[in-house]
C-alpha cells in the first residue's frame, strides 16, 4: 500500500478529499472507489503499482480525434472506480482486485517507448482514483518529454485536479448525460462536477468529451441541445464522440440504434463543430473543415491527415482544434 494525498483525520475518522464523494472512513473502511483504506488513522491507496491492463493503442480508441492523429500511444489501468454504473464497459477490470501485476513506474515509462508511442494513456479504469501512482508517473514522462493523456469520468475535486493539469497533454473526458438524477440512479454520481472538470480542464489541456447514447435513456433531442449548448459555451470547437451503448454488466437494454446516433448528431452539430459516431464502423468518422468543408483527416482502415498544415486547413486556412 502506498500513503494517500489529499486528506484529513480526526480521532475517529480519515476524511478522503479526492473525489466529490467526500468520504468519510473508520478504522478498516474503504471509500465508494473501493481502493482507499483508512489503516490506523491514514489514508492509504491499494493499487499503486497494480496493473490490470496495458495494451499499445490507436490514439482514435480513446477516443481523441484531434490529437496527433494516427498515432500509438502506451495505455494501462488499474482495478477500482468511484462511479458504479450499471452500463460499465469495463467492470471485469474494475471490480476484479485480484488479478494484476505489479509493475513500476519506471517499466511504465519503458514501455511507453515502445512501438513507436507518443506517451502514456491512463485509461480502462477511472484513473483519478489511482492518482498517486498517475501523478508521479505522470511527472516522470513529461521530463522525457513523452505525452501524458487521461480518459477520466471526471469526477475529480478541484484542489488534486489543477495540481496534474500541468502534466497532462489531452484528455477525454466523459459527460454521461446531463440529467442529475442519471447521474444519480444509473451512475452512483453527480453531474456538477463532471462539468466544473470539462470547464477547468480546457483551460490547461487539450480536451474532447464522449457521451454513451443508451435508447430511451439519454437520447432525447432536449438532453443532447443542452450537453452541446454546455460544451460550446467552453468551446464550439471541442470536438464530442457519440458513442454506441452495448448491453453489458446490470443493463440489458438493447444496443442503440445508429438511427438514433445519426439524428443526435445533427442536433449536437447545430452548436457544436465536430461531432463523431463512436463504435459504428466508418459512420462519422472524418474530421471536415468547419468553414469550406475540407476533408481535413481520413479515418477508414488507417487514419490519414489529408487537408492540415501547420496546424491549419490547407484549403481556407481555418485554424484546427487540436495537436497534430
Amino acid at each position: 500500500m502506498h500513503e494517500a494525498m489529499f486528506y484529513s483525520k480526526d480521532k475517529n475518522y480519515v476524511y478522503c478529499h479526492l473525489c466529490p464523494h467526500h468520504c468519510k472512513l473508520r478504522q478498516g473502511q474503504r471509500g465508494r472507489c473501493k481502493v482507499r483504506i483508512n489503516r490506523d488513522g491514514k489514508l492509504f491507496t491499494e493499487n499503486y503499482e497494480k496493473v490490470t491492463s496495458y495494451h499499445f493503442d490507436p490514439i482514435e480508441k480513446k477516443p481523441l480525434f484531434h490529437f496527433y492523429p494516427g498515432s500509438t500511444i502506451f495505455s494501462f489501468g488499474s482495478f477500482g472506480c468511484n462511479f458504479s454504473c450499471d452500463f460499465c464497459q469495463n467492470w471485469e477490470i474494475v471490480e476484479n482486485k485480484n488479478n494484476y501485476l505489479t509493475i513500476s513506474r519506471e517499466d511504465i515509462l519503458t514501455l511507453s517507448k515502445a512501438s513507436s508511442s507518443i506517451g502514456i494513456a491512463y485509461t480502462y479504469n477511472e484513473p483519478t482514483i489511482n492518482y498517486e501512482f498517475m501523478y508521479d508517473t505522470m511527472r516522470m514522462v513529461k521530463d522525457e518529454d513523452y505525452l501524458n493523456v487521461v480518459v477520466t469520468n471526471g469526477f475529480i475535486n478541484r484542489e488534486p485536479l489543477l495540481k496534474i493539469l500541468p502534466y497532462i497533454d489531452g484528455m477525454n473526458i466523459d459527460l454521461k448525460s446531463n440529467s442529475e438524477n442519471f447521474y444519480k440512479l444509473i451512475c452512483n454520481g453527480s453531474l456538477k462536477p463532471v462539468k466544473d472538470t470539462i470547464r477547468l480542464a480546457s483551460l490547461y489541456t487539450h480536451v474532447e468529451v464522449s457521451n454513451l447514447i443508451i435508447d430511451g435513456k439519454n437520447s432525447s433531442d432536449d438532453e443532447m441541445d443542452e450537453i452541446s449548448s454546455f460544451i460550446a459555451e467552453v468551446n464550439p470547437n471541442i470536438p464530442l464522440h457519440l458513442n454506441r451503448y452495448f448491453p453489458q454488466y446490470k443493463m440489458e437494454d438493447h444496443a442503440t440504434e445508429i438511427d438514433t446516433l445519426v439524428h443526435l448528431r445533427n442536433v449536437a452539430k447545430r452548436k457544436l463543430n465536430h461531432v463523431y459516431i463512436g463504435n459504428v464502423w466508418g459512420v462519422f468518422n472524418d474530421t471536415m473543415c468547419p468553414e469550406c468543408k475540407n476533408t481535413l483527416i481520413t479515418r477508414h482502415l488507417t487514419t490519414e491527415v489529408v487537408g492540415i498544415e501547420n496546424g491549419r486547413c490547407t484549403n481556407c486556412g481555418y485554424q484546427v482544434y487540436g495537436r497534430f
